[in-house]
């Protein structure tokens, strides 16, 4: 069995989730930002870059954009690092990355009643919809803002000619709109909707080790 990871955050980001071990030994394959940085046992095998693709003009009219949205957004919380350049995205979050375990619960929680990510997401899609960008709601807190193509897909291309007979996939944002949809649904993927870590390790475990 072939076991890999892969999301929106850099890899970074994914250690601090995952552990060290997590690029050379637990895993064989790490998909960093969808996929557009990849990694195989530890090595860097592939990076695209966003600012490339979009261009420096477009990128700034975009963060013009969201900074002056968010500074306008009344929450009754907000912290720091609001907007996370990575390789092959950028990340918005409208209470900020730099916020504690609990501010993310309550924002969360209020994100569900208010809509706060749905509706900046529309007006996205309104403002920049020549701009050739997918904007995915992810995690609790924050957006990904991506080339259309660079979602979680992306890093199907690195398993082509693996010979794989099946590939599996387990998310929790598997609705439309969600950073998970694209892949749950792609046809060479069987998908799988999980709730969190311990739902995730009994579908497993009936999957793969019922028999």
């Amino acid at each position: 069995m072939v076991i890999g990871f892969v999301g929106g955050s850099d890899l970074s980001k994914q250690i601090e989730q995952l552990g060290e071990k997590a690029t050379t030994e637990l895993f064989d394959f790490g998909f960093a930002e969808n996929g557009v940085t990849a990694y195989r046992r530890g090595q860097l095998v592939s990076q695209e870059s966003f600012i490339q693709f979009l261009g420096e003009a477009k990128y700034q009219e975009l963060l013009k954009f969201v900074l002056h949205y968010l500074a306008d957004l009344e929450i009754p919380v907000k912290r720091g690092t609001f907007i996370e350049y990575r390789a092959g995205m950028i990340n918005i979050s409208p209470i900020g990355r730099n916020c504690s375990y609990d501010e993310r619960l309550a924002f969360a929680e209020l994100d569900a009643k208010e809509q706060i990510r749905p509706k900046l997401v529309e007006k996205l899609r309104e403002k920049f919809d020549a701009y050739g960008l997918q904007f995915s709601i992810g995690g609790q807190i924050s957006i990904d803002v991506f080339p259309k193509g660079w979602d979680k897909t992306f890093c199907l291309r690195h398993l082509q000619g693996e010979g794989f007979e099946s590939i599996h996939f387990f998310g929790d944002k598997t609705a439309p709109g969600g950073n998970d949809y694209e892949i749950f649904h792609h046809p060479s993927v069987q998908g799988h909707t999980v709730k969190e870590p311990s739902d995730t390790m009994a579908q497993l475990k009936q999957l793969f080790f019922s028999n």
